[in-house]
C-alpha cells in the first residue's frame, strides 16, 4: 500500500547544510501548524512553538547553544568547536518550550517537534532537530529572551527545529537495524 505520510517519513533526514534562502512564510506556518496538531498528554497542549525568523535573534540562539555544546565537549574530554553554527546555517529556527506544570510537558514537545519535521519533509523543507535548548532557556540569558518575546509561565526549552532549503544533497538513509522491532505473541 503506497501512503504518502508513511513515505515522507521515510524520506526525512536530518539536514546540516542549508542556504540563506528564507522559506516562504505559508510553507513555515504549515509546518508550525503541524505541530499544534502533535498529541499531548490529556490533551492539555503544554507546547508553545516559537517561530523564529529574525536573523539577530537566530544568531543569538546560535551562539548560546554554540556555548553550550562546547561546554559539554569539554566536561566530556572533548575539544571545543570554535566558530561553529550549531544550527547549520538554517535561517529559521522553530524552537518548542512546554509548561513545566504539565506531568507529560517533555514527551508533548517531543511530538511537537516530531510532527513539525515530518511536515518539513512533505512541503518540501529541510530540517534538523538540534538539542541544548533546556539548558539555553534554563539560563538567565535565555530567561532574558523569553521576557522580551514575552512568553510568561514556568517553560522548559524541549529542543529546536531548524527549517530551510538544503545547500547540498542530504545523505541516503542508514539501513534500519535488523532487531528493531521485537514482537510479544
Amino acid at each position: 500500500m503506497n501512503n504518502q505520510v508513511l513515505d515522507n517519513m521515510k524520506a526525512r533526514r536530518s539536514c546540516r547544510a542549508f542556504s540563506s534562502q528564507m522559506p516562504e512564510r505559508a510553507l513555515l506556518e504549515k509546518i508550525c501548524e503541524a505541530g499544534t496538531w502533535a498529541p499531548t498528554g490529556h490533551g492539555k497542549q503544554s507546547p508553545l512553538i516559537v517561530a523564529i525568523t529574525n536573523k539577530s535573534l537566530r544568531d543569538r540562539l546560535s551562539a548560546m547553544n554554540a556555548r553550550i555544546w562546547n561546554e559539554l565537549t569539554i566536561a566530556r574530554g572533548g575539544v571545543a568547536h570554535e566558530g561553529i553554527d550549531p544550527f547549520y546555517g538554517a535561517p529559521v529556527v522553530l524552537l518548542v518550550l512546554a509548561d513545566r506544570s504539565v506531568p507529560t510537558y517533555l514527551y508533548d514537545g517531543c511530538a511537537v517537534l516530531t510532527n513539525m519535521a515530518n511536515a518539513a519533509e512533505a512541503v518540501g523543507l529541510a530540517s534538523c532537530w538540534i538539542h541544548r535548548a533546556k539548558q539555553e532557556f534554563d539560563s538567565e540569558e535565555g530567561k532574558q529572551i523569553l521576557k522580551e518575546l514575552e512568553i510568561e509561565g514556568d517553560y522548559e526549552g524541549i529542543d529546536h527545529l531548524v527549517v530551510g532549503y538544503p545547500s547540498k544533497p542530504i545523505p541516503s538513509p542508514l539501513p534500519r537495524k535488523t532487531n528493531y522491532i521485537r514482537w510479544a505473541e
